[in-house]
This record gives C-alpha cells, structure tokens and sequence, in this order.
C-alpha cells in the first residue's frame, strides 16, 4: 500500500525526480518478479471480477484509495498531486475490486489501469488526438472533474445542466434564456430551511407574501397569486414547501408558457426533489438556533434487492420553535417516502408522497405609519393574542411518473401528481389602511375566520423526446401534452372592520390583547369557490450547427377555463354565481446561441405566454380575456477556471398586457387597456474559484413600472420591486492538512428601497444583512460528521423584507440571530 509522499510513476517534469521515481518502481518490481510467481491476466481477471464486501466512508480520494488498498490487498501507484484536493464518495455493499474502484473514483477525471500482479496505476484522464502516419499520438490531459449531481457529498456550487427550461437535461450554456440553480449544497452550508432563504441568491427575486406561504415576484411581477412554485416539472398553487427533500432549486428567467402553459411572466421556480439512490447513504442532523428553535431531519436511501433494481429513499423532519415576533409559534412535521423500480435498464418508474403538517400562529405583518413602516419594535404582535389564533396547514401529495428509453435516441416520459391543501386561517387581524394620521397612534383592523379552506389538484404530463442528425444538423426534440385541474372552496368569517367587541381600533404603542370568538359563534358570512382547468400540447427543437450555433424553436396552444364565485350566505350559493371565462392561445418560443469559444455563449431568445384570468367583467357583462405577456432578452455566459465558475449576464424587456382597470365610462366595471413594463440587468455568478473557494453572487438592475391604468397608477412603480439589489456569498474549505475539515464562510445581501403598493404612497427603506458561517468536519470511523454555526444578520440591522397583498402590511426580517446543526453521514 502506498503511503501519502512515497515514491510514485508520476508526472513531475524534473528530470532527477521522475528518474529517481522511474528508478525506485523498477527495482521494486524487478525484487517483486524473483520473489513470486506472476499471475496470468486470467488469474488477474479471476481477482478483479470477484465480489466481496467493502465499506468506506466518503473522505478525501487519497485516503479512500488507502482504505481500499487496505481491504482488497492491492497497491495504488500515482502522483500524489493527482489526487490532491478530490473528495470520494465512498462505496458500501457487495462489489468486485473493479466496481468498488469505479465509484471510489466516480466522476474524478481519473482511470485506472490493472497491471500483472496486485498493482493498479491511475492517471489522469487523456483525450488521444488524431496522428498523422508519420507522428506518434499526441495526449492531451484533462485534469476538470465533473460529478454527480444526485451525490449527497457533491459540494459544487454550480452544477452544468438544467431541465426547467426545456423540460430535457440541457447543458445551461447551450440554453438561449437564463436559468440559475441552486444545488443543496447552498441550502446546508447556508442553512436555509425555508425556499425563500434559498432563493436570496438568485438575481431579480423578490419574496412578495405573507409569513404563510412561499411567494414570489420575479422580473416584477408576482407567480400567479404569488403562490405557484413547480414540483419536477408539474405546477403546484398555493405551495407550502419543506426543503428536508430538496434535490435542488431551478430558476427560469422570463414568460415560461412555451412549455408550462397559462404563467405569470416573470418566470418558473421548479423544485427538484431527490430520488432514490443505488448507493446506501444515511444522514441525521439537528439544528438548534434562537427563539427556542429545534429541528430534527433525517434521510435514507438506498437499494432493497441485490441486483439494485428497487430503490428507496425515505425524508423526515421535524420543527417546534417560537419567532422574533412577540405571542407567535410553530410546529411542522414532514414525511416523504419515495420507491423506485427499474424492471430493466431502459425503464423506471417512482412512486412518492409528501405529508406536511404545519401550524403556526397568524400573522400579517406591522402596520403603515405616514409613508413608512410604523415605528415600532419589529418584534410586535398586532393580531388578537389568543390561543385559537393560529393557520393550520395540512398538505399531502402523490406522485407517480414512468419513463422507458427505447433506445439510445427515443424517451418517453409521463408524470402524475395529486394534491391536497387543508389551510385552516384562524382569527387572523390585518390592517387594511395606514395609522391614523389626526393621531399618529392608532389603526383599525379587520378580521377573518376560516376554519374551511381546500384546494384539490391535479397535474399530468407525456413528453416524448428524441434525438437525430438531419445532413449537417443535430437535432433535440420534444412534443408533449398535459393536463391541470384545480378545485377550490372556503367558508368563514369575515368583518371589515372586525366587530366593536374584538376592540376593531388598536394603539399601536400599547395593543391590548384578548380572546376571539370562532367563525361558528360568528356567523359564516364568506364563502367562496374557484375551478380552473386547462390542457395544451407543445413541441420544440434544439438545432445545433457547426458544434457552436445553437436554435431553439417551438410554441404551445392552450385550451384554459376558468370559473370563480363568492357569496355571503351559502358555498352553494357562491357556486350558482361562477362565472366561466375560456381562452385559448399559441405562445410561441425561439431563441439562438453563439458559442464562438467553448467558454463564451452569446444568447438571444424572443417569448410570448399566456397569462392569468382575469376574473373582471367588462360592462357587456363579458369576462375578460387572459393576460398576456411578450419578452425580448439578450445576454451572454460564461465559463471560468477549467468550467468551475459560470456567469450569467442578461439584458432584458418585458411587457404584460391585458390587465384588467376601472372603466372609465363605468367604474363597476372594468377594461383591459392595462398594462405593466419591466426591463433591467442581471448578474449571476456561481462555481468555485481555486480548491475549496466556492460561491455565489448576483446583482438586478430592475425598472418595473405601470405603463396604462386608469386608476391613477400610470408611470408609478410596481410594488415591492427594488431598483437594485444583489447578493454575495463565499465558502472557504482548507486544504492544509493541519486544518482540513474547517470551513468558514460570509455573505451580504443587498435590497433597495421598495415601494410599498402600487399607489407608491408609503415605501419600505433598503438594507444590507450579513451573514456569517463556522463549521468543521471529520471522520469517526465509516462516518462524516459536520458541526455548524451560522450567524444571520451578523450586524443586527433593522429589515424591512416585503410588503404584503399590495396594501398597508410590511414583513419585517430577523435581528440577529443563530443557528447551529450536527450532522452525521454514512
């Protein structure tokens, strides 16, 4: 077995050094030969092909390679810079020397070769050049390791593909639109266990909610109710997400309705879940931090037969902690099972489920004083303070997808999922107006009481994909058909202002807490229904010429219907006052690439998408049509450091249409001369710079503004958009043995002033928040165990995250605060 620093056949170019090396290695073998026997390539063959246990925990390459040498019996000869700085992920089970081998050096840039006798030499991966008759070959060496995404020890930063943006597995720099991924390596050395904590480090996202759901605006505008996030690729409304399960995040920039259908422009957020895996790998941490938080997750996976062709993986989590915000709460429990079948190598198919439990107490935010938010401790509590005042979400989904390659060239995909969303808002206090200004102290509230609020839905997609040459043009295509359903209904209570004896008028400086009756005891008075559905087909080609232009073409026509009601008196009654809006629309989709070096994509992409209903009736007592949006988009990317660092920069305009305001004939009811417009710049960068020096960073040049409207709005801004905003976050592994294992890490994040409504009457003021990282891992026998501080908003600063419904609400952000985990990995 060889030794860290011993003697090896290398690459070293000093002549003394590879002669000395050259020198040592060939009397050791010349020794070897008189003293034994040597092996035949059969018996050589018998050894490699015959399976045996190993079990080596993930660590540095060089010490994988010992262990492995230590269990099998065989010497690795190598140059100790080849391995330098390379992580292995392990191997655990039954294997041959050869396949344990494999996934030591899985995705490293490094082979092997068996020699005669117990020797096994590694090199560098080589790329043989085309010779002439008359020259020897000449070897060209590749020293950039890629890795598997799906590996749970993968600590990249940037990952090359992405599949949200065509639904196919594309190389990003290939892709004529810009899409960011955030690969959970992120999400851990960050520590972020909501998606909007992920989701800071993406350029031109802003979190446009309340406390309850993940929602979002991007480019300016809203996802659809703010509330639409993608689960692999199939929609999901009103989203309550948990990240214990959570692969990584895609980012797609600009109208997505060429392959998605009826979305809002501003973009597609998709989450990727992980998935069962052929190798074992268990892992357990809790995290502990302020405000009595304690949150426990685990995961497994691995294979259940022993020819890995059924797969599990199996996510738990758990949480109970308290806020910053005075009176406030939460528990949350997560369980996610996945199964996972291969029948053959051509075929899969998953099964998995997502249970989500999550009560915490209501809260919409503080109130609006003059035009900013009231100068209050953002740690106070503005609803009733009782202990039914709480919202309860009870989510569970379904899903089964298959897919069969019926050859090297032809897939065929199909996804299904079921959802359902129990969300139960109880006594929740908002205020619908700003603090009174003849007394600069007091506000008046509203309430609302819905113990009966449900959403069902239904997603379903086939896409068949395909690739060939067609004379001197590579093509990727794609057809595809789906299908979405969702049904909707809430009953409750609801009085604007609340009732004189819930104390309606509140002193901002001394709110006076007390009991609140139910929605029974009240009186339902609020019931309301939604059905929505639609189906489309779509198709695109990837064209490639020439290995460097790049065109994209393909579009999508959809059949959508949508049906709302409301009424005071009954659900029944609700649903006889629908009313039906049907539309149909192409959108289509092209884009082109220029890659005139493999390190620089010049991209360029123009876009159409069908938008949201409009649930307002012109004066013919006609709805109105759907929204629509069209965008125009340049920019260019590129690859640095042998393709470990990627950057992104887009110039872009988008132009929403069709958004329904007052008719000025008749204000009951409206026209659709409305419109939006937001154009701007945007940075991403992602990757690692030198060997452990990862990071990520962007910046957003943003001017979204209402261009028509007949309320007063035109030429203001769009709410909650900052002109600028950007982020900056780095990780430092050491790579010193001394003090390999510590990691330190630091982030800033920047956001400007925000207008608080589209009125533009109040504003929310900028601020930077530092953030801050400590851990350290080592190794306990077959296990990796990583301790871990982060500190958020290091500096304490005063934040202002979002303002909520476009009305007289801010969120405010965390003081500092911290959290530490202990992880265990096997």
């Amino acid at each position: 077995m060889r030794k860290k620093g011993s003697p090896v056949i290398g690459t070293d170019k000093t002549p003394s050094n590879r002669s000395r090396g050259i020198t040592t290695l060939s009397l050791y073998f010349s020794l070897a030969a008189l003293a034994l026997p040597l092996p035949s390539q059969a018996d050589a063959a018998a050894v490699n092909s015959e399976t045996r246990g190993f079990s080596i925990a993930a660590q540095p390459l060089y010490s994988a390679l010992s262990a492995l040498a230590e269990q099998s019996g065989v010497q690795f000869v190598y140059n100790s810079e080849l391995v330098k700085g390379i992580s292995s992920p392990g191997v655990s089970g039954q294997y041959s020397l050869e396949g344990a081998l494999k996934r030591l050096l899985a995705e490293s840039g490094i082979a092997y070769r068996f020699n005669n006798g117990n020797t096994v030499t590694l090199e560098k991966m080589a790329v043989v050049e085309p010779q002439s008759a008359t020259t020897m070959p000449s070897v060209t060496v590749q020293g950039k390791a890629t890795y598997d995404p799906t590996n749970p020890y993968n600590a990249d930063y940037r990952l090359p593909n992405a599949s949200a943006a065509t639904k196919t597995d594309t190389p990003i720099m290939e892709l004529p639109m810009s899409i960011q991924v955030i690969p959970k390596q992120i999400l851990k050395d960050q520590q972020a266990i909501r998606i909007k904590d992920a989701l800071k480090n993406v350029s031109g996202i802003n979190w446009a909610t309340d406390p309850m759901y993940e929602g979002f605006q991007l480019r300016g505008f809203q996802t659809d109710g703010t509330t639409t996030v993608y689960r692999n690729g199939l929609r999901i409304r009103r989203a309550v997400q948990e990240v214990a399960d959570l692969e990584r995040l895609e980012v797609l920039k600009g109208p997505a309705a060429a392959a998605y259908g009826r979305i809002e422009p501003g973009g597609l957020i998709n989450i990727v879940t992980k998935k069962p895996l052929d190798t074992p790998y268990y892992a357990l941490e809790q995290q502990f931090g302020s405000y009595d938080m304690f949150r426990t997750t685990a995961d497994a996976t691995g294979p259940i037969n022993q020819d890995h062709s059924l797969l599990y993986r199996v996510n738990l989590a758990y949480q109970n902690n308290e806020f910053f915000i005075d009176k406030m709460d939460q528990e949350r429990v997560f369980f996610a099972p996945y199964i996972t079948w291969k029948p053959s190598d051509r075929t899969e198919i998953n099964l998995n489920l997502e249970y989500l439990y999550d009560e915490r107490t209501s809260y919409t935010g503080l109130p609006v004083q003059g035009n900013r938010p009231a100068n209050v401790p953002i740690s106070r509590y503005y609803g009733f303070g009782s202990d039914n005042e709480k919202s309860v979400f009870d989510k569970f989904l379904i899903g089964f997808d298959w897919s069969h390659q019926f050859n090297d060239d032809w897939k065929i995909q199909h996804r299904f999922h079921y959802y359902k969303l129990d969300y139960q808002i109880n006594n929740s206090a908002f205020f619908p107006g700003r603090v009174n200004p003849a007394n600069n102290r007091t506000a008046v509230r509203n309430v609302t009481d819905r113990p009966i609020d449900i959403t069902d839905t239904v997603a379903t997609n086939v896409d068949l994909t395909g690739k060939f040459k067609l004379l001197s043009t590579e093509h990727r295509v794609l057809a595809g058909f789906d299908y979405f359903w969702e049904d909707f209904e809430a009953q409750g209570f609801f009085s604007a202002p609340a009732p004189a004896s819930l104390r309606p008028v509140v002193d901002i400086f001394n709110p006076v807490y007390g009991q609140v009756p139910s929605a029974a005891s009240q009186g339902f008075n609020n019931f309301s229904t939604l059905e929505q559905y639609w189906y489309g087909a779509y198709f695109q080609d990837q064209i490639t010429l020439f290995d460097k232009l790049h065109i994209m073409g393909g579009g999508r026509y959809d059949w959508a219907t949508r049906s709302s009601g409301a009424a005071s008196t009954s659900i029944a009654a609700a649903r006889n006052s629908e009313t039906e809006v049907k539309n149909e629309a192409f959108s289509p989709r092209v884009g082109v690439v220029y890659q005139p070096w493999p390190w620089l994509s010049l991209y360029g992409n123009y876009v159409e998408s069908l938008g949201g209903a409009n649930s307002a009736l012109a004066s013919t007592g006609k709805p109105l049509d759907a929204e629509t949006a069209q965008q125009h988009e340049v920019g260019f990317k590129t690859e640095w450091f042998d393709k470990r660092l990627m950057t992104t920069v887009a110039f872009y305009e988008l132009t929403k249409q069709n958004i329904a305001t007052p008719d000025p004939v008749n204000t009951r009811f409206s026209v659709q001369t409305g419109e939006a417009r937001s154009r701007g710049i945007e940075v991403d960068v992602s990757g690692q710079i030198t060997d452990g020096l990862n990071l990520i960073a962007t910046y957003a040049y943003t001017d979204a503004v209402i261009t028509q409207d007949n309320s007063g709005n035109q030429d203001r801004k769009l709410w909650n958009v900052p002109a600028n905003s950007g982020s900056f976050w780095a990780k430092y592994a050491f790579q010193d043995p001394a003090l390999r294992g510590l990691n330190v890490g630091a982030g800033a994040y920047l956001v400007g002033e925000r207008q608080g409504n589209n009125l533009n009457n109040w504003q929310m003021p900028g601020y930077v928040r530092v953030d801050a990282l400590l851990g350290y891992s080592w190794e306990i026998g077959k296990s990796k165990v990583t301790a871990q501080l982060n500190v958020n908003n290091l500096l304490d600063k005063t934040i202002y995250e979002t303002s909520a419904f476009n009305g007289y609400l801010t969120q405010p952000g965390a003081p500092r605060n911290f959290m530490g985990s202990i992880r265990v990995e096997f």
